[in-house]
């Protein structure tokens, strides 16, 4: 019966030696548990700061971006209300090119135009020395001359009214001293016309008067 005591006995002392050893051990165990979910812990708090950093940093650099895009559309908006304005300034003619001197000038150009081709016109048929198709080549060069300076008072009339044209002073002021020029080349071309006309009225004027002269001389001889 003893060596199964000591068998026993010793059983027993192998179970309490192992249950000593695990009660030894497991605040250990516990210990690194909690050691780890420590450790865990703080590279998951060092993970989120990273992250807090990157989005704030990404909320910088998106508010830099629509404030340089708010800055750049309130640029264009306020570049495009001058340019608009500047625009519909064109669209207005100053007084200064309203009283430009040379738009009575050329006013006076047309009157003049007008009244000289009237009377040289009308002084030309009265006459006996130019046939009908003469008198029809002359007509078709005052009236070509007429039209000519009647669209060049066209002209002056837009560039002198408002929302027609968008133009700065200096432009209209340019396109009013073309018009004039043109005017007055114009007049001087009638006077030319006329004179000619007229000289060579004077011209056939003497020679009918000497062919009549040297007739009537004629016709008393014996």
């Amino acid at each position: 019966m003893m060596p199964s005591n000591n068998k026993n006995f010793n059983m027993k002392k192998i179970l309490l030696s192992l249950i000593l050893a695990l009660s030894v051990l497991a605040p250990f165990n516990r210990a690194s548990a909690q050691t780890a979910e420590v450790t865990q812990l703080i590279l998951n708090i060092e993970k989120l700061n990273q992250l807090r950093k990157i989005l704030k940093e990404l909320k910088n650099g998106y508010d830099i971006l629509v404030k340089g895009y708010d800055t750049i559309r309130d640029l264009s908006r306020g570049n495009f209300k001058l340019h608009e304005a500047f625009l519909d300034g064109l669209l207005e003619v100053s007084p200064a090119v309203k009283n430009y001197k040379r738009v009575a000038d050329i006013i006076r150009f047309q009157q003049q135009l007008l009244g000289e081709y009237q009377a040289a016109f009308g002084q030309l048929r009265s006459t006996d020395y130019f046939n009908q198709d003469e008198l029809g080549y002359m007509s078709g060069v005052y009236s070509r001359l007429i039209n000519q300076s009647l669209k060049n008072l066209d002209a002056l009339t837009t560039v002198l009214t408002n929302k027609k044209l968008r133009m700065s002073d200096d432009e209209r002021l340019s396109a009013i001293d073309e018009i004039y020029e043109d005017m007055q080349q114009k007049l001087q071309f009638l006077r030319h016309f006329n004179a000619t006309a007229s000289v060579l009225a004077l011209q056939r004027a003497k020679e009918y008067s000497d062919t009549e002269m040297i007739e009537q001389l004629y016709d008393v001889q014996p």
